[in-house]
């Protein structure tokens, strides 16, 4: 039955949609571990992977390019080669059905969400090495070893390579154009690649890749690639690009250049280096008005008089190299740009493990499988709190009479210590005695008495001070009696007694 053409079209129709439909509950599932989040994402990408793959099955099957669509369409029309006869199509095919259902006579309707219903439930196989730790940390130790071992590296230890290997400006040109470097920064990026498909599959790394590559494009072409601004002049691609010939007209006034850059003008361009600063200058100076190709042999370092007989050739090989090399690190950056948590947490990783015994490892590794499980169950377990009361010490709402009773949910707001907020009628009562209040009090010039109790303001402070000195009198106020001040043991003096005992030592 499922061997013509319109019903594989049809029954791949239905999985296409079924598959969509699952991804949609699949995502609407919050994992509560990194394990759960990683398997989600496996698990919604097969299923992409998979209704791309019956998607391009179905434009194959539409395009018909051998009419077996065409000619079926006909066939159940009627459509013969004698003429059209529909009541003898018809038959044909009910023949066909009670034929099949004659030769299964036990086939029955299975029911395709029942199938569907164990993908959300499988465990895909990921392969992630021990100290990867389910896509946690990164393992670069293979490429740490080839670049310690390398020209271009330098030796220092695994936590500090971390810190270094995304950035590439540190290694020399001349470094970056050997073989050596070309096979590291390959395998870095496949590694980078490779990590990143594990951890993130419904990220669509072509796509970033495409962004990478049309702005490298462009700022090759402008010059503007960190690291290789000057390629084509440190390459030597242009003669005596570092230093212009046409502003000397002798060789005394490019002897005043100085030895240092009239060797590298020559190493630029392939010529002997050796010699006094006059030998020099005048074998440079040769390259003003005679092409390089014209020049005598014993000008030439042995080996390069092959290449600047013909110096077009060599360049766009190297100059090919070189961008291929640039574009790499583009996509390396960016990679580590898109996994700079996983490589901060893998320095943190790598740090602490240095501190550790082989079994405190294991230990604190089974102890974060453990407590993964339990957070998973936590946040199962949803707190009802519909009047949003204050959390207690033990993770759930405070008791409502307790709320109402100490005022907890209050918020208080003080003035005179500078806005500061007090929660709870008792804390608010207990900070006209505290010392950010009593500051607040000295700088107004107001002393701190029971009068001052429930005054938050400082103009409503300011007015009842004046109050009491038109009552009393200004010259009354007798600060050494009725100043108070306070101990640490929360005694309450004026103070001529507070600074007689603290002179006697007794405070």
């Amino acid at each position: 039955m499922s061997s013509t053409v319109l019903e594989v079209t049809r029954a791949a129709h239905e999985e296409v949609e079924r598959l969509e439909r699952l991804i949609v509950k699949e995502l609407q599932n919050e994992p509560g571990t990194n394990k759960e989040r990683l398997y989600q994402s496996h698990r919604v990408r097969n299923m992409i992977d998979t209704i791309t793959s019956t998607t391009e099955k179905l434009i194959g099957i539409y395009e018909d390019n051998d009419n077996a669509r065409k000619d079926e369409i006909a066939a159940l029309g009627g459509q013969t080669a004698s003429g059209i006869n529909v009541f003898s199509a018809f038959y044909d095919r009910l023949k066909e059905i009670r034929e099949y259902h004659r030769k299964h006579p036990v086939a029955r309707v299975v029911d395709a969400n029942d199938d569907y219903e164990t993908v959300l439930k499988e465990e895909p196989q990921i392969e992630f090495s021990g100290e990867e730790a389910l896509g946690r940390y990164l393992d670069l130790h293979e490429l740490y070893y080839q670049y310690v071992n390398s020209k271009f590296g330098e030796p220092l230890e695994y936590s500090a390579y971390l810190d270094v290997f995304s950035d590439t400006n540190k290694i020399p040109r001349k470094m970056k154009m050997t073989r050596q470097y070309r096979e590291y920064m390959v395998n870095l990026l496949e590694y980078l690649i490779y990590f990143f498909q594990r951890t993130e599959p419904l990220q669509d790394l072509d796509r970033i890749f495409s962004k990478v590559t049309a702005e490298f494009e462009e700022n090759w072409a402008a010059g503007r690639v960190r690291g290789w601004e000057n390629d084509n002049q440190e390459n030597g691609h242009v003669p005596a690009e570092t230093i212009d010939l046409d502003y000397y007209s002798t060789v005394e006034e490019l002897i005043e250049v100085g030895p240092e850059r009239l060797k590298e003008a020559l190493a630029a361009l392939g010529l002997k280096t050796g010699g006094t600063i006059q030998q020099r200058a005048e074998r440079l100076f040769l390259t003003k008005h005679t092409p390089l190709e014209k020049l005598e042999r014993k000008h030439f370092v042995k080996g390069t008089r092959g290449v600047e007989k013909n110096r077009v050739a060599p360049v766009p090989q190297e100059d090919g190299n070189s961008k291929e090399i640039a574009l790499m690190e583009a996509k390396m950056e960016k990679l580590c740009d898109l996994l700079e948590e996983t490589i901060a947490r893998t320095k943190d990783n790598v740090v602490k493990k240095q501190a550790l015994t082989y079994e405190e490892m294991e230990a604190e590794r089974e102890e974060e499988e453990t407590q993964e499980d339990t957070e998973s169950e936590d946040d199962e377990q949803q707190i009802y709190n519909p009047l949003k009361l204050p959390m207690g010490w033990d993770g759930k709402p405070i008791p409502y009479w307790l709320y109402k009773l100490h005022g907890l949910g209050q918020e208080f707001k003080c003035e005179i210590c500078g806005n500061y907020s007090y929660w709870g009628r008792r804390a608010f009562e207990r900070h006209f005695k505290e010392w950010r209040h009593q500051h607040g009090m000295r700088c107004l010039g107001i002393p701190n008495t029971k009068n001052f109790n429930e005054i938050t303001s400082i103009e409503e402070a300011k007015e009842l001070w004046k109050k009491i000195q038109q009552r009393q009198g200004v010259n009354k106020w007798r600060p050494d009696l009725e100043e108070e001040y306070e101990d640490k043991e929360g005694n309450i003096y004026n103070k001529k007694t507070y600074t007689d005992l603290q002179r006697q030592g007794l405070i």
